[in-house]
């Protein structure tokens, strides 16, 4: 992750570039103005965020890398591995779907994507018809959908479909939950085809709605016609046992721990991506073993919203 800094020393002002070895999403800006030292020069909001990362061990500034000064998004759950993706803020010309196509090669020049199926599935399905209105679906930032729920960043539905690529084959059986307004769910449905079968469980039913509306315009259409493609309604910490056990798991919202049902419901061979912890999160990968045992490792350090019960998420956590 490169963060940038605007330092404003004796009435100048400049835009250094700092190198971090994390991914996160919790900043609500990742520069501020400031005449201090380089690291009051961070943001207070940023300064905080980065001290809950337990993999920012460092950060070290190359004054080669100045460039001129742009805006990042003021969200709260926002942090993202590589800044550059901020600079596609409303540079996209064309319809709606070469703009998708943009936003998905712009990702694989930065190293994001390096599956040419994971590419090929994000190209297809329109992230435009996955926002609300008036959003700016292409932006790497994760976005407010309503009810204290957000769609993650493109980068980071890239990197949970590509941990999960193997798990995602034709045939296949994948779970998605806190399936929010269906853009991941519909991009698996893609993935294991209609011979598989893609799941989401979203707990707020407005969004189950919005979700079904959204998969219903997009290519993941015939999956959802065909059966191979649901939504439901319900508590997704338990998962959604009648089409398990699943070779594949996505968690969108950070749990406390792992929840047993999910590890329960995980096919051996499966493998599950979920974010962990509460102030402290690290996104982890769970493998289920041919024995079933399971296998955890960690991916990097993450921020997400809460995976909660659908009363506290809707008080504000």
């Amino acid at each position: 992750m490169r963060v940038c800094e605007e330092n404003n020393n004796k009435g100048e002002m400049s835009v250094i570039l700092y190198n971090i070895n994390a991914l996160a999403y919790g900043c609500r800006n990742i520069y501020a103005y400031s005449s201090l030292t380089r690291t009051r020069a961070l943001s207070l909001t940023t300064f905080f965020n980065l001290q809950l990362h337990r993999s920012v061990s460092s950060i070290s500034p190359t004054r080669s890398s100045i460039i001129p000064s742009f805006s990042f998004f003021p969200n709260p759950n926002f942090l993202t591995r590589n800044t550059h993706f901020l600079k596609i803020k409303g540079i996209w010309s064309g319809s709606s779907m070469s703009k998708n196509k943009a936003m998905v090669e712009s990702m694989r020049r930065f190293g994001v994507i390096s599956s040419n199926k994971v590419a090929e599935v994000m190209e297809t399905v329109d992230r435009a018809l996955f926002v609300p209105k008036g959003a700016e679906p292409y932006a790497d930032s994760p976005m407010a959908i309503g009810y204290n729920a957000t769609i993650s960043a493109p980068h980071m539905h890239a990197t949970c479909l590509q941990l999960l690529e193997e798990n995602l084959q034709p045939g296949m059986h994948a779970l998605d939950v806190g399936s929010g307004t269906g853009y991941l769910t519909a991009c698996f449905a893609l993935m294991v085809g209609p011979q598989g079968r893609a799941i989401g469980v979203e707990h707020i039913p407005e969004l189950v709605s919005f979700s079904l509306e959204n998969i219903k315009k997009s290519a993941a259409a015939p999956q959802f016609e065909d059966g191979s493609l649901s939504v439901f309604a319900g508590d997704g910490r338990q998962g959604y046992p009648e089409f398990g056990p699943y070779d594949a798991i996505h968690v969108g919202a950070a749990a406390p721990e792992v929840p047993q049902p999910l590890i329960d419901q995980l096919k051996p061979g499966g493998r599950m991506v979920i974010p962990v912890g509460n102030i402290f999160q690290d996104l982890q990968v769970v493998d289920k073993n041919s024995d079933g045992s399971i296998s955890v490792r960690t991916e990097t350090s993450v921020r997400y919203v809460p995976l909660t019960s659908r009363e506290d998420q809707l008080r504000g956590y």
